[in-house]
């Protein structure tokens, strides 16, 4: 995969390149002039960007000019309403700037794949702001989506804590299981609801 990474800390740059390892190809620029450059020349499939690097406008201008190249922000102090932000914006990602190697190719992968990549902070935020709306508003038909019927009982009870906001370690403590038999449940459950995502279950959840 060809992945641009932009920032002028040549730390930052460092760290990232070093997480990817070799199984990608890696291209750096410390100026958004370098990186439109760098874009020009080589079909960059995915951008990690630096946030103190770049303003939201510059982040709007990139993705309209670049539509086939994903764009994935990154922040040394990360919050929630800048990430959400820059997911309206189009970015495919939102992490801390020190995000951790494993954790780092995890992010890759999965936006890579057409997912989504958040914190867990920004996740859970979205989670309860998404459920707090619905419920608020009404909006959404009342009664159990029929989709959820597809599910197991312990499935739909690993899905249901998920849509509350709770981490895998949490919804293990709640149900007295484990947290390897908790995202194998998650797993299953995002296949049968033809969700991706903790975000999808709560919105799937919302309406029930």
């Amino acid at each position: 995969m060809k992945i641009l990474l932009c920032s002028k800390n040549e730390n930052i740059l460092k760290r990232w390149s070093t997480g990817l390892g070799s199984q990608n190809s890696v291209f750096e620029a410390t100026s958004v002039e370098t990186a439109y450059r760098i874009m020009k020349s080589n079909s960059i499939e995915l951008t990690l960007l630096h946030r103190t690097m770049i303003n939201e406008q510059q982040i709007i201008d990139m993705i309209s000019a670049k539509k086939d190249t994903k764009v994935f922000v990154l922040s040394d102090r990360p919050r929630n309403e800048e990430g959400i932000s820059c997911l309206r914006l189009g970015c495919v990602g939102y992490a801390n700037s020190y995000i951790a190697h494993p954790r780092l190719n995890l992010a890759v992968q999965a936006v890579s794949s057409g997912l989504i990549w958040t914190g867990s902070s920004l996740m859970q935020h979205m989670i309860q702001t998404s459920s707090s709306r619905i419920k608020k508003t009404g909006d959404g038909e009342t009664g159990r989506p029929a989709v959820l019927d597809k599910l197991s009982k312990r499935e739909y009870q690993v899905a249901a804590l998920v849509a509350e906001g709770l981490q895998n370690s949490e919804v293990a403590q709640r149900l007295d299981i484990t947290e390897r038999t908790v995202k194998a449940h998650l797993s299953s459950a995002y296949a049968k609801t033809s969700t991706q995502s903790r975000l999808g279950l709560a919105r799937l959840f919302s309406t029930s």
